[in-house]
């Protein structure tokens, strides 16, 4: 008797080429002789790493778009296989940079995600991905802050950062108060009544211009 063997398709881009990278992942590659797979971009300079643990939770290090670090992801075997679409966003700039399912979901993902990809280019007057990292390099880090505040501040005053006193979906704003603590990594943000926090990098221009689209922040 054959069984009908997990199978799911893993998609990232290029934080360098802006390619969208594919790949169809078995269980059985998985949890064989070799528990990681390796999705490679054409161009070369990038590469997501799926990786099955002895606990039986898959592993994901995926390159950003936003950030210069790859981010790392932990989800179980039962939504990694068990999901039609499954987004892994980056957690400074919520765009998402991977997603795993149905191949045409997560082909039709694929396309979405570049048509947001080119509105972000777009409005920073820039033709590739590889030219803004170069940008974003030589934007002086006063401004990237300056321009992080600038949302943190007016998120707050329309009772959009949450937190575990201030839930998403309460019908009126909690009297929370938020420090905002600059450090040299980023800006913190902290909840004063139950300590939820969470750090805006403000190393990398295009962090700060995704942050501007953001709708809502989540402490942690």
């Amino acid at each position: 008797m054959i069984l009908d063997a997990k199978q799911t398709t893993v998609a990232y881009r290029c934080p360098h080429c802006g390619s969208a990278v594919l790949s169809a992942v078995g269980l059985l590659s998985l949890t064989g002789a070799a528990d990681l797979v390796k999705l490679k971009c054409t161009c070369g300079k990038s590469e997501m790493s799926v990786l099955y643990g002895k606990d039986g939770k898959i592993r994901l290090t995926v390159p950003c778009l936003a950030c210069a670090k790859p981010h790392s992801f932990t989800v179980s075997s039962q939504v990694f296989f068990g999901k039609e679409l499954f987004t892994l966003p980056c957690p400074y700039t919520d765009l998402n940079i991977a997603a795993t399912g149905e191949v045409n979901q997560v082909k039709a993902e694929m396309a979405r995600s570049e048509l947001e990809l080119l509105d972000l280019l777009e409005k920073s007057g820039i033709q590739d991905p590889e030219r803004l990292r170069a940008e974003e390099q030589a934007l002086p880090d006063p401004q990237i802050a300056e321009i992080v505040s600038y949302v943190i501040s007016e998120l707050d005053e329309e009772g959009k950062i949450y937190c575990k006193c201030h839930p998403e979906g309460s019908e009126e704003k909690a009297n929370c108060v938020y420090d905002v603590e600059m450090r040299e990594e980023g800006i913190l943000v902290r909840c004063q009544t139950c300590g939820a926090e969470r750090l805006i990098p403000t190393d990398s221009g295009l962090s700060a211009h995704a942050f501007l689209n953001t709708d809502a922040l989540y402490l942690e």
